[in-house]
């Protein structure tokens, strides 16, 4: 895969895949498959969306359509083929092998991403442990030495051993590694956390899907320079600053994290645990929300389902609908700050524009009556939300 932050690199032609199993979320234009490939540095030429009940046993998709699949490829040159459903290897063998060209999955293109875009120590660390993790359920992937026998005289591993055996010994023991590195930074990361709470720190956690302007508004309230971009996963690593509420008299800290994305990877959700962390240790998360995208009642159950796995879905939440300026005239709400109801349950909702500052003051007073609140009691009565 090209990166995109080699701007002489040629973007590599891409042919992107959906199956409709019929599930609700399914995107049958494919675009957000389409904003991963060309966050990966690719570039999508055609798309091809088929319907079916199962997921074909061999080929995913069944021969036939396999074989439309090669010839969309050919005539539009692609030179890989991107599918939007996670694929088993011996399904990514086949199909490799089927259309005689590089066939990646929804999984192996998020893994691509994050490891362009991690930028910190523990970041990166991270993304190769998920890496490392994939590439350990599927060593037949593009390397045909991995088919053959290495044995005989002078061969590691003794006679008859496959390099099958011998990659997987390697892979075990590069997991095994940078598993005891992320537990030292992760000591690193615990302790820096105790010192906050020992000095009675207000946490505040901007959570969310991916794209739906985290940083662009961490940036707006705190006045800093955080990496913001229009794109999937601009931010990986978690930032933290100190926010100053004058109302309230003193600072809270507030923490950017990774946005989140249907159907992430468990291994992605399991390496990048102690990034998450700083939500599960929030005293309040502001549950970032897109409201210019038709799609976002789905993208909040996302990220409740992520929220959920990591052991966060019971801290108080307040839904900041961002990009207000987004919005048509003829969709603008009339009131900027009610409730949304979700599972059940009423949830505060602000809608606020990170890019022209509108709905910012609200969101200040909000935080600040969350903390004066906080002083008096041990939780946040008035925007405790059990989501």
């Amino acid at each position: 895969m090209g990166s995109p932050d080699s701007p002489h690199v040629q973007p590599t032609p891409v042919l992107l895949v959906g199956v409709d199993f019929g599930l609700p979320h399914f995107d049958g234009e494919l675009e957000e498959l389409g904003l991963l490939a060309e966050t990966a540095g690719l570039k999508p030429v055609a798309r091809l969306s088929c319907k079916r009940k199962v997921p074909d046993a061999a080929l995913f998709v069944g021969s036939g359509k396999a074989d439309e699949i090669r010839m969309l490829a050919q005539m539009h040159g692609a030179q890989e083929v991107l599918f939007d459903q996670a694929l088993s290897p011996a399904q990514q063998r086949n199909l490799e092998r089927h259309l005689d060209m590089p066939v990646t999955d929804r999984t192996l293109l998020i893994l691509e991403i994050f490891g362009q875009r991690a930028r910190s120590h523990e970041g990166k660390l991270q993304v190769e442990l998920a890496r490392l993790q994939y590439l350990a359920t599927r060593l037949v992937r593009r390397w045909s030495h991995l088919e053959r026998q290495r044995g005989g005289i002078g061969a590691r591993g003794g006679p008859g051993e496959t390099q099958i055996e011998l990659d997987r010994r390697m892979i075990d023991k590069a997991i095994k590694s940078t598993r005891e590195r992320l537990v030292k930074v992760k000591k690193q990361r615990a302790t820096q956390r105790r010192q906050r709470e020992r000095q009675d720190v207000f946490n505040v956690s901007l959570v969310g899907y991916t794209n739906a302007g985290k940083s662009t508004l961490f940036n707006a309230l705190v006045k800093a320079k955080a990496y913001a971009a229009d794109q999937l996963f601009a931010t990986l690593d978690t930032t933290t600053r100190q926010l100053y509420l004058s109302d309230a008299r003193q600072s809270v800290s507030l923490s950017d994290t990774v946005g989140f994305i249907r159907d992430l990877p468990h291994g992605l959700i399991d390496a990048f645990q102690a990034t998450l962390q700083e939500a599960v240790d929030a005293d309040l998360l502001l549950h970032v929300v897109d409201a210019s995208n038709p799609d976002f009642p789905e993208q909040i159950a996302q990220v409740q389902k992520v929220l959920t796995e990591i052991g966060a879905a019971d801290i108080p939440q307040v839904l900041v609908f961002n990009k207000l300026d987004a919005i048509g005239s003829e969709l603008r709400p009339a009131v900027l700050q009610d409730e949304y109801e979700w599972d059940g349950q009423p949830v505060p909702r602000l809608f606020v524009s990170a890019r022209s500052g509108e709905g910012l003051p609200a969101l200040r007073q909000l935080l600040t009556e969350s903390v004066l609140a906080a002083k008096g009691a041990d939780k946040i009565p008035d925007i405790h939300a059990d989501m």
